[in-house]
């Protein structure tokens, strides 16, 4: 089977259902590790990699060099496939490198967000039973060393009797320059293998297929329990090549990727577009920094730059923006949130990113099954989340399930390729999420075009976005539910100009209870990653519910609205 994708673009013939169809054309059967390697023999001495803080300026054949050592030390620490290897951290070198050298020896990698408190990173751990965990020591204040220890105190003390919560674990290896105790350094494992690891990776390597899974990414459901998404070879590859189709990558291409690796975003359509083009990854810190990002375009002569909403107005409205010399750009993606038309505009004008691309999908779709085109017309490019994907069936349902008539909302659908193979040991999750004839259902509200194009207009779930981040309300109700002192917790989101939507929380306090919003919010620091705190808190003593005593959540918003419109005004 051919290795890249040989899809011409699909045709859009004008429809009266809001439907619309694949193409037939052969798709990737390659795993990662052979278009890695296709890729190396033709950019040899191409810069592949720069990793700005940490002072990495790698090739494609030094990168290669590095993904081996890694995956030859994995082996030499008995990786068998399918085994879960854990990456928990901020973006660097390392995290690139777990990344391909995994999908070398049939290792599935499971990201882990680098924000997780104790409780989510032990609730995730142990949902897929992950056996390897590759960690950094800290990030933005957490100590990473104090939770894992918190988590684990055999790691520290062998002699210690106290519980184990993370009984998957047969190995922690640490990013950093502390040697730790219990914990084996990554630059350790660079340096495990021995001759018959390199030949047994070579091995492993062969006997792999494109349909086994590769990566575990957590998506959260409106239960708040996180569900691992697995994803395989032929997903993501696949996904990155038509994304990178859509952006006009070569490998004369350099892309800034401000955008965490941990999720889809970073992970697939920044790391991976670069592979699978021959273009170069450039990560400009270990996390988002607006003014770093704008001196890495400009220093590094970046032709595209990746981001949610709320990073490109936060470039923006740098009071250095316009001292910066952005000129070098032309492509990028923006994704992970709604994006209004007005920035849109500016990112195309200021940015001079004449194609950037709009992305819509789900990590269950790898994360992407709508992209717009940048020789549509600029109100389709602006407005619209654009069309289907190559090989990606996608309709709009009513909620009888029947395709709607353009025009009309409903649920997006998707099938193809992208879709992912279920979440990790949950049968009933999958089933609810992918119906019998193989479509996934997204729980958002769109309404298609007779073109084929499709505008996002809600969410049937009660997700929230903001700045890019899925938040999902009962998650932080039922933290809320263990404080002494609260008698009820309701958690919805609310629009909010630069972040997409802000988290908003109903809070029903026992009789007698004396907490006050800042004590919630140091409550809640303690146990949710930050961007989950919410926002805007009232405490109200009686809840808008129907006559069967279910929610109304959608009367709290509106009253929520109102509140914080009538403050604006006083104020």
């Amino acid at each position: 089977m051919p290795i890249e994708s040989q899809a011409t673009k699909q045709s859009f013939p004008l429809t009266m259902s809001s439907y619309c169809g694949a193409t037939n054309k052969s798709i990737s059967e390659a795993t990662i590790s052979q278009h890695l390697a296709k890729i190396v023999d033709s950019y040899p001495h191409k810069e592949a990699i720069v990793v700005r803080h940490q002072n990495i300026r790698w090739t494609y054949q030094q990168y290669h060099q590095e993904i081996e050592r890694v995956a030859a030390g994995f082996l030499a620490l008995g990786v068998e496939p399918g085994d879960r290897i854990g990456i928990w951290s901020p973006n660097n070198i390392e995290w690139a490198l777990v990344q391909m050298a995994t999908a070398k020896i049939g290792a599935i990698m499971v990201c882990l967000n680098p924000a997780y408190r104790p409780e989510e990173l032990a609730f995730a751990i142990t949902n897929v039973d992950v056996k390897y965990l590759v960690m950094a020591q800290e990030f933005r204040g957490s100590n990473y060393v104090e939770m894992i220890y918190g988590l684990m105190p055999s790691l520290k003390d062998a002699d210690s009797s106290e519980l184990n919560r993370l009984p998957s674990i047969s190995r922690v290896i640490s990013i950093g320059e502390e040697t730790l105790t219990g914990m084996l350094p990554f630059s350790q494992l660079q340096t495990l293998a021995k001759d018959t690891h390199y030949e047994q990776m070579r091995q492993r390597e062969s006997s792999l297929t494109s349909d086994q899974p590769i990566n575990i990414q957590f998506t959260s459901g409106t239960t708040g329990n996180p569900k691992g998404a697995m994803l395989s070879h032929k997903n993501i590859l696949n996904n990155a090549l038509f994304v990178s189709k859509a952006m006009r990558m070569d490998e004369t291409d350099r892309l800034c990727i401000p955008v965490p690796l941990y999720h889809c975003f970073g992970m697939v359509l920044g790391n991976l577009v670069c592979m699978v083009s021959g273009a170069c990854a450039v990560f400009p810190g270990a996390a988002f920094d607006p003014l770093t990002t704008l001196q890495t375009v400009e220093e590094e002569k970046c032709t595209g730059l990746h981001g949610v909403p709320t990073m490109f107005i936060a470039e923006l409205e740098h009071p250095d923006f316009d001292k910066f010399d952005l000129s070098s750009l032309r492509t990028g993606v923006m994704a992970g949130s709604t994006c209004p038309e007005e920035l849109m505009r500016k990112v195309h004008e200021l940015f001079h990113m004449k194609e950037v691309v709009i992305g819509y999908g789900q990590t269950e779709c790898s994360p992407i099954n709508h992209i717009t085109e940048t020789d549509s017309e600029i109100e389709k490019q602006v407005k619209t989340v654009g069309r289907a994907m190559d090989h990606t069936e996608v309709k709009i349902i009513d909620e009888q399930g029947n395709i709607a008539p353009v025009g009309q909302s409903g649920e997006i659908c998707a099938r193809g390729y992208c879709v992912m193979q279920g979440y990790w040991g949950d049968a009933e999750k999958t089933k609810a999420t992918i119906d019998e004839q193989g479509w996934l259902h997204s729980g958002d509200l769109g309404v298609m075009d007779s073109h084929g194009y499709v505008t996002i207009v809600g969410r049937i779930k009660d997700m929230i976005i903001r700045g890019g981040e899925n938040i999902y309300p009962r998650e932080i109700e039922e933290v809320l539910y263990l404080h002494d002192e609260v008698s009820d917790a309701a958690v919805f989101g609310i629009p909010d100009n630069r972040y997409g939507e802000q988290v908003c929380l109903w809070l029903k306090l026992k009789d007698g209870a004396t907490i006050n919003e800042a004590n919630i919010r140091d409550y809640l620091k303690d146990h949710l990653a930050y961007f989950k705190i919410p926002k805007h808190i009232s405490v109200v003593t009686e809840y808008p519910m129907t006559v069967t005593g279910k929610l109304q959540k959608f009367k709290m918003r509106e009253q929520m609205i109102k509140n914080l419109e009538a403050d604006a005004m006083i104020a």
